[in-house]
């Protein structure tokens, strides 16, 4: 009797109605959060003919289109290159100054900091629409958009990263006599290498889908196709857009799993 009173089982707790008043809650704040904003479910089903007609478009994508996008493609790919080339390159040196584990000066570290804290807050459409109103509409605008948008992203993830690094190697090469310099660059490089040029790689993919976006403002590529199209609602020529971003982002996504592999070995 004492053996197995002493190995019963805890009685499980009951939690059934904390769950519920959860669900209760978040389902009143999302009734509450669609009455604000007036989600009028009435008009959904006044234009469902409107949607139906839409959708028969965008399911048949008229493929004798596809010559007149590819000027558009091309330069959706080299936007997101060279924006993807110029901020990596920019991001690694600031990424140093960014990370407590790399950079002692506090003063230094908290300026950069905050700068980063204020490009990374911006988004990347908002970037386009000011430089497409400084420089115009076209490819260079949503260049300098990426580049903006990328270096805070960058300088987050690998200042983290830098962050997590042991840093062993860099105190060995401190105590030797090197400056913060020559020790971060002989100790924490090497150690950061891989995570910045797999965060390099995911940019880049990220760039495909941003300068589609960024081009519905001006800012050049498919998205000022987009745009065209849209505008006299020729949806069957939407649908082969879609349809080219959509085969893009996948070998894209395919190349990035490939060049993973291979950097984790």
């Amino acid at each position: 009797m004492t053996t197995a009173t002493a190995t019963a089982r805890p009685t499980k707790p009951k939690t059934g109605w904390r769950t519920l008043g959860i669900v209760a809650v978040l389902a009143a704040i999302t009734v509450w959060a669609a009455i604000a904003i007036g989600v009028d479910f009435d008009a959904l089903v006044r234009n469902a003919n409107n949607a139906s007609n839409t959708l028969v478009q965008l399911v048949q994508p008229d493929y004798t289109f596809f010559p007149q996008t590819l000027p558009a493609l091309l330069q959706t790919v080299q936007m997101a290159v060279i924006g993807t080339a110029v901020s990596i390159a920019i991001a690694l040196p600031v990424s140093f100054w960014a990370s407590r584990a790399t950079n002692p000066n506090s003063t230094v570290l908290g300026i950069v900091r905050f700068i980063m804290n204020v490009v990374r807050s911006v988004p990347d459409l908002l970037y386009a629409s000011l430089f497409v109103t400084v420089v115009g509409t076209g490819a260079l605008s949503g260049i300098m958009a990426l580049v903006l948008f990328n270096l805070g992203i960058m300088v987050k993830l690998i200042s983290e990263a830098l962050d997590g690094l042991d840093r062993g190697g860099q105190e060995a090469a401190l105590a030797a006599g090197a400056n913060w310099t020559k020790a971060n660059r002989a100790a924490m490089l090497p150690e950061v290498a891989p995570s910045y040029i797999s965060q390099a790689i995911y940019v880049l993919e990220l760039n495909i889908r941003a300068s589609t976006v960024i081009g519905l403002v001006g800012a050049g590529g498919l998205g000022m196709l987009i745009d065209k199209v849209r505008t006299f609602y020729e949806y069957h020529y939407l649908s082969m857009v879609i349809l080219e971003i959509l085969v893009l982002v996948v070998l894209l996504e395919l190349l990035s799993s490939f060049a993973r592999k291979r950097l984790a070995r």
